[in-house]
């Protein structure tokens, strides 16, 4: 029997996905105590030193870009998954992607770069609030799958690119990267927008608590009071 097209699928399911009202806007500049994109990386890619500096290497073309306010193309993102193997040209698949041992298979159409390019242009509607964006587009280099190799990586970085852009940041990103997600799963899809938003409202609360004001207290000496006329 014939492995249905995945990716068929997703672009089903991703026209279903309430993106606008899922999440509201999150607060913006939400800055972190700590990059949890950095945490990560250097916990799941720190055996493999090589592995481990392409991507930080990626990354900081990530947060350069994104402080530039550069636009999300096909260019930009087979850039990065050039860094992240260590390719000079990473182009486009030019044959059906698999992924889960075989159990999730991605076609391959006339339109289907096309279509990839539009998805990432979707990133700047600025009526979705940002982490809905930022969930969808790490779920469309997943089952879009564009590259032979290195798109996981690739979504962990878009995903982080399309947050920045905007200054909303993370201090954990783990729940978001390790958990498999399904093409088919629409109801997955709302989840892991709301645990992208979630996080960043976390990731914003802890840096106000963080940086909070600390309380001067004046101490009123007995000698001071006296010299003063304390209170008659």
């Amino acid at each position: 029997m014939t492995t249905p097209d995945h990716l068929a699928v997703w672009q089903r399911v991703r026209d279903t996905v309430g993106w606008r009202d899922v999440v509201p806007h999150p607060e913006a500049p939400a800055p972190a105590v700590r990059d949890g994109f950095v945490d990560f990386a250097c916990r799941f890619a720190g055996r493999d030193p090589q592995r481990l500096n392409r991507l930080l290497t990626a990354y900081d073309d990530v947060r350069l870009e994104a402080a530039a306010g550069a636009d999300l193309t096909p260019d930009l993102v087979a850039r990065w998954n050039g860094i992240i193997r260590g390719v000079p040209v990473a182009a486009f698949r030019r044959a059906p992607a698999y992924a889960k041992n075989g159990r999730e298979r991605y076609g391959l159409h006339n339109d289907t770069e096309h279509r990839f390019a539009s998805c990432l242009a979707e990133t700047t509607d600025r009526e979705t609030p940002v982490t809905a964006r930022a969930g969808r587009a790490y779920l469309d280099v997943a089952f879009f799958h564009p590259y032979d190799d290195g798109n996981g990586r690739l979504a962990g970085l878009v995903l982080q690119f399309v947050l920045l852009r905007e200054r909303v940041e993370l201090d954990e990103v783990a729940p978001i990267l390790t958990t498999v997600r399904r093409a088919d799963d629409a109801d997955g899809a709302a989840d892991l927008t709301r645990l992208v938003h979630g996080i960043a409202t976390a990731t914003h609360r802890r840096w106000l608590r963080a940086n909070r004001p600390t309380r001067q207290f004046v101490v009123h000496s007995a000698v001071s009071d006296a010299a003063g006329g304390g209170n008659s």
